[in-house]
């Protein structure tokens, strides 16, 4: 695929939002008391310094509340949470099937990329989940929310969360807000994604849930 072809809606992409907390079960409750949905605790990261919890969003889509895990003593996950006052929707993964011939797309449209690379957590019951993950280098994030997400693809033997966490959510939208939305769409173009992004102050990743309780709407900012 050429740079700009065959695009995506970032809706259509999202494998998983990402919703940063400073303390996960403050997170869990943050999230049930919005959806009426109560996250099930997905496991830690090694090595990242992070855990997570999870609730499907169907069609193989999922929100993780990340945390940081205080039985890790190094702490390497690229946005800071330790310091959250209240949860935010900081960054967010695209799912790819083939994250080798997408790194070549990347590096072709001039993205500066990491990986892939091999990922991994045990789940609470034992049972390992892997995946590979491509990072894209870019200066587009600020206030600690990124609008270029990092991409996943998981192990064929590895049981997709959306299919086993908390279900009754689901993503009806995604939309980003930057103060240079071109750059944000040209960038994304060169990933294979066409988005929604619109002129605002600062960065927002604005998600919007179908939920038991209705129509949710996750969005951080600052400021």
């Amino acid at each position: 695929m050429r740079a700009g072809e065959n695009l995506v809606p970032a809706r259509t992409a999202v494998d998983h939002l990402l919703l940063g907390t400073a303390d996960l079960e403050r997170g869990i409750a943050w999230v049930e008391r919005r959806t009426g949905v109560k996250a099930v605790r997905g496991g830690s990261h090694p090595g990242v310094g992070t855990q997570n919890a999870l609730i499907s969003l169907g069609r193989r889509q999922y929100l993780e509340i990340i945390a940081p895990d205080p039985a890790q003593t190094v702490y390497t996950f690229p946005i800071d949470v330790r310091t959250l006052t209240e949860p935010r929707l900081m960054t967010w993964a695209a799912v790819t099937g083939d994250i080798n011939a997408l790194a070549k797309t990347a590096r072709e449209a001039g993205h500066h990329i990491l990986g892939p690379r091999d990922g991994s957590r045990a789940r609470p019951d034992g049972k390992v989940l892997k995946w590979k993950i491509l990072g894209v280098l870019n200066t587009l994030g600020l206030q600690g929310v990124e609008p270029i997400p990092f991409f996943i693809e998981w192990s064929t033997d590895s049981l997709h969360p959306s299919q086993d966490s908390p279900t009754g959510c689901e993503l009806q939208s995604f939309e980003i807000e930057h103060p240079d939305p071109a750059r944000v769409i040209d960038a994304l173009k060169g990933l294979g994604i066409e988005a929604q992004v619109k002129r605002a102050r600062h960065v927002k990743l604005n998600a919007t849930l179908k939920t038991p309780k209705g129509e949710v709407e996750l969005i951080e900012a600052l400021g």
